[in-house]
Formats: C-alpha cells, sequence, structure tokens
C-alpha cells in the first residue's frame, strides 16, 4: 500500500532546490563565474534526484521496481520508438515556428553553425528534457496520480510545471501568454507519455528536442526580428505566443485519445 501523504510531497521537491540553491551559493562563495554557477549547481541537485528518487518510490509507493514505474526502463525498441516520435514531434513544432516567423517577415536566415554549438545543443536537450521529464512527468505526475487520481495529476502537473518555468517580471499580457503556452506544453508532455504506455522517453524526446532545437535554430541558423511582436513571437520564446500556442493546440487534438485514460504507468 502506498504511504503518501502531501507534506512529504512538497517537500521533496523543497530539498532538491535546497540542495540546487546550496550550491550556486557555495560556487558563488569559491568565485565561480556567475555564468556558470547555475549548470554546475545542477550537477548536485540531479544527482540527489537520481539517487533518493527509486528510494522514495520503495517507500512511498510501495514500488518494487521504481525505474519501470518512472517510465525511464522498457524494452530497447519501445524505448528508441518513443525517443524518436518525440523528437520528430519537436521538429514539427519548431519547424511551424519557423515558418510562421518567415512568412511574417520576422526571421533572416544566418547560418554559423559549428560543431560546438551542436554539442552544446544535444547536451542541454538531453540534460534538461531527461533531469524535468524524470521529475515532473515521472515522479510528480505518478504522486500526483495516487493522491488525486490520473486526471487531475494531469492538470495540476502542468500547471505546476507552468509556475516554475514562467517568469514573473514579465510584462502581464506576456506572462499569461507565457504561462499558457507553458500550460500546453505541460499537458502535452502527460499526455505523450500516456500515449506511449507510460514510457517517459517520448517525453524526454519531445520535451529536449525543443529546448535543443531552439537553441540550435537561436544561436546558429537564424535571427529573428527584435521588434516582432510578443503576443507572435512570445517573450523570447516562441511557446509564449501564438505561433507556439497554434503548434501546442494541434499535438494535443492529436492526442485526444488520451485525454480520458488513466496513467499506465508499466511498459507494455
Amino acid at each position: 500500500m502506498p504511504r503518501l501523504n502531501w507534506w512529504g510531497t512538497v517537500l521533496y521537491p523543497a530539498a532538491l532546490v535546497a540542495v540546487f540553491l546550496g550550491g550556486q551559493l557555495l560556487l558563488k562563495a569559491l568565485g565561480v563565474p556567475s555564468a556558470l554557477q547555475a549548470s554546475l549547481a545542477a550537477l548536485p541537485a540531479v544527482a540527489a534526484l537520481l539517487i533518493s528518487l527509486p528510494v522514495r518510490l520503495r517507500r512511498c509507493w510501495a514500488e518494487a521496481k521504481p525505474w519501470q514505474r518512472l517510465g525511464v526502463l522498457g524494452s530497447k525498441p519501445a524505448v528508441a520508438k518513443a525517443l524518436l516520435r518525440g523528437v520528430l514531434k519537436a521538429i514539427a513544432l519548431l519547424a511551424l515556428v519557423i515558418a510562421a516567423l518567415a512568412l511574417t517577415g520576422q526571421l533572416s536566415w544566418m547560418p554559423r553553425l559549428n560543431t560546438g554549438l551542436l554539442l552544446n545543443a544535444v547536451a542541454l536537450g538531453l540534460g534538461v528534457g531527461f533531469a524535468e521529464e524524470l521529475l515532473f512527468r515521472g515522479w510528480l505526475f505518478g504522486e500526483l496520480s495516487l493522491l488525486l487520481g490520473p486526471q487531475r495529476a494531469l492538470w495540476l502537473q502542468a500547471a505546476l510545471f507552468s509556475l516554475v518555468h514562467t517568469r514573473f517580471n514579465l510584462p502581464p499580457i506576456q506572462l499569461i501568454g507565457l504561462l499558457v503556452g507553458l500550460l500546453l506544453l505541460g499537458l502535452a508532455l502527460g499526455l505523450q507519455r500516456r500515449a506511449d504506455g507510460g514510457l517517459l522517453w517520448g517525453a524526454i524526446g519531445l520535451h529536449g528536442g525543443l529546448v535543443a532545437g531552439w537553441f540550435v535554430l537561436h544561436q546558429g541558423l537564424v535571427a529573428i526580428n527584435p521588434s516582432a511582436p510578443a503576443w507572435l513571437m512570445g517573450p523570447d520564446n516562441p511557446i509564449g505566443g501564438v505561433i507556439g500556442w497554434l503548434g501546442l493546440a494541434l499535438l494535443l487534438l492529436a492526442r485526444r485519445p488520451w485525454w480520458n485514460e488513466g496513467t499506465r504507468t508499466t511498459t507494455p
């Protein structure tokens, strides 16, 4: 029987955040450049997540196979297929963004790719995609499903994902746009896991593909007009504008068969 309570659900991620912030403070005290502090401080926080998460699932979820339950382990063909589907969806969403910006005259091509940039993009996509999906669509979605049921959990994990990633110093219209875009992305990622039979790799491919793809586009292929309207482009991130909303809405429509399906937390 699961042994869960809301205090544990709140305090567990708070402890991980404390590890991250403590690492940043330590690095700052050691004189590490500010540009490197966040990425370096993330390493012990991710290590703490990987070490503590299976322990929590065994103790609080009564789960004997935590990595299967989280959707990390599965058959190699199923994992590869889910990852590829997620990456292809990310490419399609980014292609929609680029096409819309090009048609509205907000984009110019300035290829400046190099090996270092591509390697950085892959590392960024894999790191962010895996760590955040393990936390949000793996642990949080699963724990909320046990506490509230799968349908409420789907919406709440997406709302929390949106709040955690939003920059609250933005003007009101841009803030609302980013909140809505991130909510739609959180829903899409949750439904992706359902569609993959509980595997997490499709969500990792979609999330990491968007992060890595936008990095490559913005840093190595295109220049975007700085005066591009925020309602179209979003605040430095297309997910918070009309283009991003449209792409994510189409993705959610394609995932209609899984809207009312309970989360399956073991792979086929």
